[in-house]
């Protein structure tokens, strides 16, 4: 995302008199522009040195806000919905959002269980968790090996692929598909759709139409011949969700979960490949592959960060003055090398989920078993069947693209020995009981 009123990233501009920044007595440093997509751990580390726990900041569109550090200040906003709130509505700045601002498709407030509070939060994220909650974990786990198991065999002949292309993006959207109710042959294209809007590019706005469309006509099938998707499930729900709002609940599921897992599922399978500690580990018996997800979940978040909360009065984070109406960016990323909570990078976190990467408090990631569950049979499925798959670049000529929110591979290669295709069994998809008072 890059604005063309807006400093380059490291630049330092005037801020206005009554700017996060104006009252921190310092510039504003940008989280966009060459050195945020090149270096975001660098910049995150300057600012904590400068600033500490909490630090002001410029966002696309000469936004100002305060980008939170720190690993305890982060759980304290998270989790404290009375003084920062996800309701976009008390910003001061909300206004100034025209629908081409870099921000609006993040931050305009829209009928989401990610933009309320309290009850009426329970009641929209009671819908999405309670209609998950309905499908077999089993069949779930079942369907991403059938699934890893084709897109294997489009290149296991070859010796060679891109796990970006080839297999992380693809994996978690046929998954995703499934359960939401969406045709298979809409992946390729929603998957496409959902790279333009992490883009911040020119297409973000028609890619997000694309996707809307997929998902209006979903809810149209699903009011006329209900099945045993994610979204039948929804328009059963005792909460009584209108279109408007199921429809804009399936495209946060949609779009979240496959962001999330597209990354864990290549970051985890690159530092399987490159680094030695691991891939011992995993082949020792020292460590599970799950354990491997939430390390590289510590150190590699999909999100690095997340916008955003709103102070609703008056407060003090970190002896940083927040006024009424400022808005907070919670540093994902950041937050999990804080090092208050971890001195010392290099030693490893097994057992440990109190990681920051699926958020914390009321908002926590309604689908982060999901995710796991994709990562984690995905990658397995990946080394059953190519054993000896190793990556066919060095790590220093791996390439990343950063936004605000994302910092994710554009490639990873991969050689191994070629491999006869061998598809896995097919499979009906399971759905479980529904919980006590879900149904109408």
């Amino acid at each position: 995302m890059t604005s063309p009123h807006s400093p380059s990233s490291g630049e330092v501009s005037s801020p206005p008199p009554g700017c996060p920044a104006h009252a921190a007595g310092s510039g504003l440093r940008a989280l966009f522009g060459p050195r945020a997509e090149t270096d975001p751990m660098g910049l995150y580390a300057e600012l904590r040195a400068e600033y500490g726990p909490v630090a002001p900041v410029l966002l696309p569109g000469d936004v100002e806000a305060w980008l939170v550090l720190g690993y305890r200040e982060n759980v304290e906003v998270a989790r404290n919905h009375y003084l920062f709130s996800r309701d976009s509505r008390i910003w001061r700045e909300h206004k100034r959002l025209t629908p081409d601002h870099p921000l609006a498709p993040l931050t305009a407030w829209q009928p989401l269980c990610s933009f309320a509070d309290g009850a009426e939060h329970r009641r929209l994220r009671g819908t999405v968790m309670d209609s998950l909650a309905r499908f077999n974990h089993r069949g779930i786990r079942r369907y991403i090996t059938r699934s890893a198991d084709d897109l294997i065999d489009r290149f296991c002949e070859a010796g060679k692929a891109d796990l970006v292309e080839d297999f992380g993006e693809h994996l978690p959207m046929m998954v995703m598909a499934q359960l939401l109710g969406i045709p298979e042959d809409e992946g390729p294209a929603l998957v496409e759709a959902v790279r333009e809007m992490f883009s911040g590019s020119a297409k973000a706005g028609e890619a997000n139409e694309y996707i809307t469309t997929v998902l209006g006509d979903l809810l149209e099938r699903a009011h006329r011949r209900p099945q045993h998707d994610l979204a039948s499930r929804m328009i059963e729900h005792a909460a009584g969700l209108d279109d408007d709002s199921l429809l804009q609940h399936l495209r946060l599921v949609l779009v979240a979960a496959h962001a999330t897992t597209a990354s864990l599922i290549v970051d985890s399978t690159r530092v399987l490949l490159s680094d030695e500690r691991f891939r011992g580990n995993l082949q020792g018996g020292h460590m599970r592959l799950p354990d491997a997800l939430e390390q590289v979940l510590w150190d590699y978040p999909p999100f690095i960060t997340i916008t955003g909360r709103w102070a609703t009065t008056d407060t003090m984070l970190a002896d940083q003055q927040i006024r009424a109406g400022d808005m907070l960016v919670l540093g994902l990323a950041a937050a999990n090398t804080d090092p208050a909570v971890r001195p010392n990078l290099s030693a490893p976190v097994i057992g440990n989920r109190s990681h920051l990467s699926f958020g914390a408090g009321d908002h926590t990631c309604p689908g982060q078993h999901i995710a796991r569950a994709i990562a984690d049979s995905g990658i397995s499925t990946l080394l059953r069947r190519l054993p000896d798959v190793e990556l066919a670049v060095g790590q220093s000529e791996l390439t990343w693209h950063a936004t605000l929110l994302t910092r994710r591979l554009t490639e990873l290669p991969i050689t191994f020995t070629p491999r006869p295709r061998g598809v896995g069994d097919a499979l009906v998809w399971e759905s479980a009981p529904a919980p006590a008072g879900a149904g109408r």
